[in-house]
């Protein structure tokens, strides 16, 4: 009977098509979900966001109309060119200081390496903001050693460049360290024999071995410190930048289009950035092959005592801005009354949601950590490991990455344009639509999952990354034996990529704690956070209140990671336990 269904099939010309198990069907359910997810969170709030750009107050079509009075308003204009000045003269100077920081870790043998490694991290634990207050009590104008700028003002694009740079640092001695750690001892080796100067073989194999990092590194802080919205804002004075402009358009003019237009004149030499850093991750071929002989600096004490001063030099610089901060959380009225006092701690006095907005910043960077996690790691591996449509997985891959080219600015206002209407309008159609999602708006739920999509990137690569460290003969094995691909998920993938799960949660947790740009905008009376408190109260004048609560965020994040170190030894041991037990297996 078999035969006489299947060569009917077969003379019918009906091509055999092999039956979806119902573990298929259940990953095939996931992508869906993970692709609509992405969809909402990403594209329809930017498209909303664009199509708002062409619009007027009463949501009629205008055209070019915005854009044609934007770049006819001078000061507008202006702020463009100085975003752009701003972003270059930021990536070279922390593009050269973290390119040597770098190069000390990986081509000297100073002592105190991991000291040295662990300080450079340190600005990733406070906001933006933090290093723009430190500054204004450095060199404001009743600053400690305001003497040193010779007269020049520390409130415009000297005190944003060196406040982004501050923040920017640790994520570029993150690339560069990485970048210059892969190095084939064999070129250097051959240099030497070939009686090549260090000048020369720096020029010759270190740089050009190290080549795409660095274009990384430089697009990289090229983007953090165009879109950086805290550090302007505190300390730009007169200089206007496009991230500020943007704040003052929605906040402090209520025009929402022009907020609209900026927005996206911001997103384009971003979304270039973005695409030419691409370019070049593709042009990358392995530096290191299987006859490759790692590199080991070797002993040289003038150099070693050159790079450890270096080093200890820009920690003291790093660790002096957020001891400044931390000294004047603790001072009772700069810089008449020195007294230390508790009094700037006493945040429920004061005009920026009190301590119930610290309270609301830790819960939705647990939120944030716990569904983010979930949500993200989940996605990349059925994105990674599933068996079915490799098109559309592929697509899939490619939207992950787009949240790394928008600025949390323009993604926050595109969140209003997109959950806080109760009704949308079908271009073109006159017809009008219920918002579904309009319920979210000003909850702690549109902080979370913007949050979420501002840097889902990230956690998106380190997941991928874990995954392909795992042979796919797991999900081909447990398959033949018809093991349901979620027993394997949970048995097999969540052990042993744990350490990348726990990566990407306190990643998570950090950002969210000192995300600002990204939820200026969507926080409601209740849902007060800590990160724009700062800012709130730095509005106010309460600066002294504002590094308290700036502190208050390093803190927990500090502690956090702190406890994140020892969870992570004790799982690193098990995660290897359980790999050599497979092995003997």
């Amino acid at each position: 009977m078999k035969d006489i269904v299947s060569n009917s099939i077969h003379t019918s010309g009906l091509p055999l098509r092999p039956q979806l198990s119902k573990d298929d069907l259940i990953q095939a359910g996931g992508l869906v979900l993970l692709a609509a997810g992405l969809l909402t969170a990403i594209f329809l709030p930017l498209y909303v966001m664009l199509s708002k750009s062409f619009q007027d107050a009463e949501g009629n079509f205008t055209g070019l109309e915005n854009y044609s009075e934007y770049f006819g308003t001078p000061t507008l204009v202006t702020s463009a060119q100085n975003t752009l000045t701003i972003g270059v003269v930021t990536t070279v100077l922390v593009g050269v200081l973290a390119f040597i920081y770098a190069y000390a870790l990986t081509r000297s043998c100073m002592p105190m390496k991991g000291l040295f490694r662990g300080i450079a991290m340190v600005p990733i634990l406070a906001p933006s903001l933090l290093p723009a207050i430190s500054l204004v009590y450095l060199f404001g104008n009743q600053g400690m050693i305001k003497e040193v700028l010779m007269g020049q003002s520390i409130y415009g694009p000297i005190g944003i460049v060196i406040a982004l740079s501050f923040w920017i640092f640790p994520h570029t001695v993150l690339i560069l360290t990485t970048a210059l750690s892969m190095a084939d001892a064999r070129l250097y080796e051959a240099a030497i024999a070939l009686r090549a100067s260090r000048l020369r073989i720096f020029f010759t194999v270190t740089l050009p071995g190290a080549k795409y990092g660095v274009m990384s590194a430089c697009f990289v802080a090229f983007t953090y410190a165009i879109t950086d919205f805290g550090a302007p804002k505190v300390i730009g004075g007169w200089y206007n930048v496009l991230s500020v402009d943007i704040y003052k358009q929605v906040v402090g003019q209520w025009n929402f289009q022009m907020g609209a237009v900026v927005s996206v004149v911001l997103l384009f030499p971003v979304v270039l950035s973005f695409i030419a850093d691409r370019i070049v991750q593709r042009r990358q071929i392995a530096l290191i092959s299987s006859g490759s002989v790692p590199l080991e600096p070797k002993p040289d004490k003038k150099f070693d005592r050159i790079m450890l001063a270096y080093c200890m030099t820009i920690s003291f610089i790093l660790l002096g801005i957020l001891a400044v901060s931390a000294y004047a959380s603790f001072i009772k009225f700069w810089p008449y009354n020195l007294n230390l006092t508790l009094d700037n701690y006493q945040f429920d006095l004061m005009d920026g949601g009190g301590w119930a907005a610290y309270q609301n910043s830790i819960i939705m960077a647990i939120w944030t950590a716990i569904l983010g996690t979930v949500i993200i790691f989940s996605g990349a591996y059925l994105i990674e490991k599933s068996r079915l449509f490799s098109r559309f997985r592929s697509v899939l891959q490619f939207i992950a990455i787009i949240p790394l080219a928008v600025p949390g600015m323009v993604l926050g206002l595109a969140y209003i344009f997109f959950f806080n209407p109760t009704k949308f309008n079908i271009p073109f159609t006159g017809i009008e639509l219920t918002n579904p999602f309009n319920f979210l708006y000003a909850t702690m739920g549109i902080l979370v999952i913007c949050t979420i999509t501002h840097y889902y990137t990230v956690p998106h690569l380190t997941a991928v990354t874990a995954l392909k460290q795992m042979d796919s003969e797991f999900e081909t094995v447990s398959a033949s034996l018809k093991v349901p691909f979620y027993k394997t998920f949970t048995r097999v993938t969540f052990p042993v990529c744990l350490p990348a799960i726990m990566d990407i949660s306190i990643y998570l947790f950090v950002n969210a704690m000192t995300t600002v740009s990204a939820v200026v905008f969507l926080w409601g009376p209740q849902t007060h956070l800590a990160s724009v408190a700062v800012l709130n109260m730095d509005d106010q004048g309460d600066i002294a209140p504002a590094a308290a609560m700036a502190m208050m965020i390093v803190y927990t994040s500090a502690s956090v990671r702190v406890v994140y170190g020892l969870l992570t030894r004790g799982i690193e041991r098990r995660t290897q336990a359980w790999r050599r037990r497979e092995s003997v297996d």
